[in-house]
């Protein structure tokens, strides 16, 4: 595995890569408050069955770039880095897969730039329309995402994130994931990231930047792109419903539940999550 800054334009991406030059180009992207080790059970297996994988830290995380202004972590934004990678790659068409944030940056992608997908993998999140319409509608879903509006408080959150080693990540990923899912080695990688100059406030952008200006999709809400959704039904912020109503916005997919995985899903199940990205690859190749 290589290690390479990709721009789009002043915006530098630290991005893992590996495979074959000539390989079918897969997109990994993680989400918060992760990095790009959320696929590191994904990237090699993918790579040795010929796949050439890129997995960046997207902007704000670890030694990508982190500007400073709100705005530029606006979905609108963050498909422009998306698209960074696969025009470095030389790639006409790529596997897009992501989770939590990537996730979402993932469907936005695909809703944008169809054309440039062969196929589409989403991890743990709904669909636009569907998060922010349940949002909107479920007092429940609103206390789920409680940490949403906090992000929204000035300088405060990046303050108090740091606190205690940044106990509130590490308490969460390891309380809301299947037990051992997360291993010392996963955490000391994810410390090293989190203590980055920069990254706590950065982080904490995405969510300033979606909640200042939601995003409106150009070309509707319909994915034509073929997508497979893997989800964990134990997911403590985000529920099944979501992911049953996302399928209603796919011209081509599928939707596929584990009962003992969580939101963590890549962690939980990783050599699932390895087989279903293979098989959803070679049933659509980018040829």
């Amino acid at each position: 595995m290589q290690i390479t800054q990709i721009y789009n334009g002043p915006i530098g991406l630290e991005t893992r890569h590996a495979g074959p030059d000539n390989g079918e180009v897969v997109v990994l992207l993680h989400g918060f408050p992760e990095c790009w080790s959320t696929w590191r059970h994904q990237i090699e297996p993918l790579a040795d069955a010929g796949y050439r994988v890129f997995a960046p830290n997207m902007r704000g995380y670890g030694q990508s770039s982190k500007p400073d202004d709100v705005a530029d972590y606006h979905v609108d934004e963050l498909i422009k880095d998306v698209d960074a990678i696969r025009r470095y790659s030389g790639a006409e068409k790529i596997h897009l897969v992501g989770h939590d944030w990537g996730a979402m940056v993932a469907w936005w992608y695909a809703l944008h730039h169809s054309e440039q997908l062969a196929s589409l993998t989403i991890l743990n999140v709904p669909h636009p329309r569907v998060f922010l319409g349940t949002l909107r509608r479920s007092p429940v879903q609103m206390l789920k995402s409680w940490y949403v509006f906090y992000f929204q408080l000035p300088v405060l959150p990046e303050l108090t994130l740091p606190v205690g080693n940044y106990f509130f990540f590490r308490d969460i990923l390891r309380r809301t994931s299947c037990k051992g899912s997360y291993t010392e080695e996963d955490i000391n990688t994810l410390l090293a990231h989190w203590k980055t100059p920069g990254a706590m406030k950065a982080m904490v952008h995405y969510y300033r930047a979606a909640m200042r200006s939601q995003p409106k999709a150009r070309f509707g809400n319909q994915v034509s792109t073929p997508t497979q959704i893997l989800w964990g039904e134990n997911d403590l912020a985000l529920t099944l419903d979501m992911a049953k109503n996302s399928v209603k916005y796919l011209d081509n997919g599928t939707l596929t539940t584990y009962p003992d995985a969580t939101h963590w899903l890549a962690h939980d199940k990783p050599g699932e999550v390895t087989e279903r990205l293979l098989s959803h690859f070679s049933a659509h190749t980018t040829a």
